[in-house]
């Protein structure tokens, strides 16, 4: 027993004297971490990237409704002049729902807190809110709801938007923006 304990005792000795390995013990412990952080960067980025494009987007689109290169779009015309400019969101034309909503400054009417966005449990759940009439120097309110998957949705970021998510959000996050604008006098009134 005795001999079996000295051979234990030198063992452990032996061991902890050994520097065989720890490189690579220090390459475990490190490199998850690191590529967290990586991925955590990468789902940030695309994030930016995304609502970056869509704010772009809709200025772009709003421009030319507001000086008259887009002359009375309904709700399907102006999503497809988003989509074409965005171009970083699979299936625009599905994800994106526009709300515009005329406003009269001086009788001004708060807009509600809560962009309404698509519910990807039912698609078929409510239309778009857009007011296809509109003239010369009238206030209009745009905002935009785009549900967008996360491009790593089980690592950091993107698994931390998409937990808490109900269910007509089907694993997504929104990316909201709005616009005001008025809309130019490029064209002579009906009379």
């Amino acid at each position: 027993m005795r001999a079996w304990a000295a051979h234990i005792s030198h063992a452990w000795r032996r061991y902890r004297a050994a520097e065989d390995g720890t490189v690579t013990l220090s390459f475990v412990l490190v490199f998850p971490v690191f590529m967290f952080i990586f991925f955590m960067t990468v789902e940030n980025g695309i994030i930016n990237l995304r609502k970056f494009m869509v704010e772009h987007a809709v200025d772009r689109a709003v421009r030319e409704v507001r000086v008259g290169t887009m002359i009375d779009p309904d709700a399907d015309d102006l999503r497809d002049r988003i989509c074409e400019i965005i171009e970083v969101i699979p299936n625009c034309q599905t994800n994106l729902r526009i709300e515009m909503t005329r406003n009269d400054v001086r009788n001004w009417q708060p807009i509600g807190n809560a962009a309404r966005c698509v519910n990807r449990e039912d698609p078929n759940d409510g239309d778009d809110i857009f007011f296809d009439e509109f003239g010369n120097n009238e206030l209009m309110y745009l905002r935009i709801c785009a549900r967008v998957d996360p491009f790593l949705p089980t690592t950091g970021i993107g698994l931390r938007l998409v937990e808490d998510a109900d269910a007509a959000a089907g694993r997504s996050y929104a990316i909201v923006t709005s616009a005001a604008f008025v809309i130019e006098p490029f064209r002579a009134e009906d009379e």
